[in-house]
């Protein structure tokens, strides 16, 4: 168990980046076919962050490095907890710390834009971790525990149990993942008025840190949508796989047939889906479990 646990979480730490990177590469292809335009090569992604690390190193303040550290440890952490099958709270906690220690780096910068990404970026915090949290709840209330590798040894698929949770924790990832109407603290393409918003002052190595945490960031969270159909089986594996990869290429579609919203519309979305996808179906669960 204890060899399982330890090849589980080298394989994350190895492979994750990897594939979040190709699937960053096949989003900007994506993008750029759904836009007529050719787009850059599936290993641009790659390309970017090498060039990164090869660039002098410039940091507007020496502290604003150690946090993205500490952001870069804690992101590798709680996926590495989730894929040895851990606690599904202790994964939470650690991914909010994580996101705390990168909001603590923008302010540190003293940028205004930086700041002003870095206010936006709370403000997602407090409008998705309502949604993660019942997440988590719904999965206890149904499997029994919180524990990831539980989840995955049940007998019966959550689901339909969890299907509106499920709806729930679909919507909250296109602000996870950064993708329009949901971009506001942070954004990938060029239409952001903020620059690069709570990141405008990293660069170089420190830029491409936080690039590949997001590449763990993506493939961990991909991790929750396939606990939905874990069952213990082949079967569940595979469409667990699918489905994964599926909703992510979903968030690439809303992130290019949308215009980015204002903040308030999305805290305000995020809690009217928690209340009705994710109050509902707790509620039904406590009826019926």
């Amino acid at each position: 168990m204890i060899i399982k646990t330890i090849i589980s979480v080298i394989a994350y730490l190895i492979l994750a980046p990897l594939a979040g990177g190709l699937l960053a590469g096949l989003d900007r292809k994506l993008s750029a076919r759904m836009q007529r335009r050719v787009g850059p090569p599936i290993l641009q992604p790659f390309y970017d962050v090498l060039k990164l690390f090869e660039k002098e190193k410039q940091t507007v303040t020496k502290v604003q490095d150690y946090y993205v550290m500490l952001f870069v440890i804690f992101v590798m952490a709680s996926g590495a907890i989730f894929f040895a099958g851990g606690d599904l709270l202790l994964v939470i906690f650690t991914l909010t710390i994580a996101s705390a220690f990168l909001i603590i780096a923008a302010f540190s910068s003293n940028s205004p834009y930086a700041q002003v990404g870095a206010e936006r970026e709370l403000l997602q915090m407090m409008a998705y971790e309502p949604m993660v949290l019942m997440t988590a709840i719904g999965f206890y209330m149904y499997c029994g525990s919180f524990t990831v590798s539980d989840i995955i040894g049940g007998t019966s698929m959550p689901f339909l149990p969890l299907i509106g949770i499920f709806a729930g924790f679909v919507f909250i990832l296109t602000i996870k993942f950064r993708k329009s109407p949901f971009d506001l603290s942070m954004s990938h393409h060029a239409h952001q008025e903020l620059v690069r918003g709570l990141t405008t002052e990293f660069s170089g190595r420190t830029l491409g840190w936080i690039e590949i945490s997001h590449w763990y960031e993506n493939i961990f969270l991909l991790g929750f949508v396939f606990l939905f159909f874990a069952n213990g089986t082949v079967w569940g594996t595979i469409i667990g796989v699918v489905v994964a990869i599926v909703a992510y290429f979903f968030e690439v579609l809303i992130d290019n047939s949308f215009a980015r919203m204002k903040w308030q519309f999305a805290f305000k979305a995020a809690w009217i889906v928690a209340l009705v996808c994710g109050v509902i179906n707790i509620f039904v669960l406590y009826l019926i479990v």
